[in-house]
């Protein structure tokens, strides 16, 4: 994926969720079509689900405008 170790490892760090899970859902999205809301909608309760997080509707909404919009930070590794 272009990511280092040590970026999955700050990610199991902060979620408890390994690198070969985040790979298996990034396998997952290489089909899908990120600007379809219901996909995104659904990939949300799965990594809520995955990382024990309950993510509100609000939140929801605010991850599915941000994707659809482009407005996700092309740096997301410097975030973690």
């Amino acid at each position: 994926m272009g990511f280092s170790d040590n970026f999955y490892k700050k990610v199991e760090q902060k979620t408890n969720v390994n690198k070969d899970t985040i790979l298996s859902l990034a396998k997952k999205l290489q089909g899908n079509n990120l600007k379809d809301e219901a996909v995104l909608r659904d990939l949300i309760k799965e990594i809520g689900t995955i990382t024990g997080k309950d993510v509100s509707k609000t939140q929801e909404d605010k991850i599915v405008n941000a994707i659809v919009n482009d407005k996700v930070p092309k740096n997301i590794d410097k975030m973690i």
